[in-house]
């Protein structure tokens, strides 16, 4: 018998086995109490509305497939994140940074943020975005919040070590970054291998910044494939190949470098559990969803 799994759900559902598994309880509930999530344009839901950025998606024909509409998502319709929180149980999505407010916030936050990168620079010839490192910034807003509204700081320490943390970023660093040398020097000075070590060693310091913030179970995406998109192989072009070689080069030296970053993260850091996440290796399973 033939699978009835649309693509998207057989891509969440085996994600979303994994971050269960972080939680290590045998007989309880596969729920968490709160869920939080950084990254680019695959994850963001709206935070980048309000910026001043051509990076944005709170507009037709983004989400016509969406109950909402367009509501800055770069899809047509849920993202992953989206199917992920409701497997999980929770009865709404993660609310965008930019929109938390009130007790919403003690279920989880979305802070990522379209053409965003590990480096702060990443996409900046796009316009506002919100770097990973804003982002952390963000969150430790939210746990300001979060304490105020728990009035508590063991409570609201037992909460945070308890969340998932989601991290799915980089994707830029290279295509809104590394490989527009006309606008950022960063291949002039750095060979791809160097470059992916240069961002695996900052991702790890801000790893370890959610770390010092509260946060223990981590999730984090490697790089997908992005150089078999249809904007890779539009702009870069093919060669005789199906996808762009250069372009997934990146995305192989970078994850073949954040496996052994994150376990020895897990080796260091007392109670922590990160957990690599390999995105499905056709970019196309994400929907209609491009890549900022």
């Amino acid at each position: 018998m033939k699978s009835k799994l649309k693509p998207i759900e057989l891509v969440v559902i085996p994600v979303l086995l994994a971050l269960l598994n972080l939680q290590n309880w045998a007989n309880a509930r596969p729920q968490v109490p709160c869920y939080f999530i950084f990254g680019d344009s695959i994850s963001d839901s709206g935070n980048n509305n309000d910026l001043s950025s051509s990076a944005k998606a709170n507009y037709l024909p983004y989400g016509i497939d969406f109950s909402r509409g367009p509501t800055g998502r770069f899809t047509n319709g849920r993202t992953m994140h989206d199917f992920i929180v409701k497997l999980l149980g929770f009865k709404d999505y993660m609310p965008p940074f930019a929109e938390s407010e009130g007790k919403n916030i003690l279920n989880g936050v979305n802070y990522a943020s379209g053409a965003a990168g590990i480096r702060d620079e990443t996409g900046q010839h796009r316009g506002g975005r919100i770097p990973f490192n804003e982002q952390i910034k963000n969150h430790k807003t939210i746990i300001s919040r979060i304490r105020s509204l728990m009035r508590n700081d063991s409570a609201t320490k037992s909460l945070l070590s308890r969340c998932i943390y989601s991290v799915q970023i980089g994707n830029n660093d290279y295509i809104n970054n590394y490989f527009k040398p006309e606008l950022y020097g960063t291949q002039r000075r750095y060979s791809q291998q160097e470059y992916a070590t240069l961002l695996v060693q900052q991702l790890s310091g801000q790893l370890k910044s959610l770390y010092d913030a509260g946060a223990r179970k981590f999730a984090v995406y490697g790089l997908g494939l992005f150089g078999c998109t249809p904007y890779a192989v539009s702009v870069y072009g093919t060669h005789g190949s199906i996808c762009v070689k250069k372009v997934n080069m990146g995305a192989t030296l970078f994850n073949n470098r954040l496996k052994p970053m994150l376990h020895q993260l897990n080796t260091n850091l007392t109670g922590a559990k990160f957990t690599y996440l390999n995105p499905s290796g056709n970019p196309a399973a994400f929907g209609k969803q491009r890549y900022l």
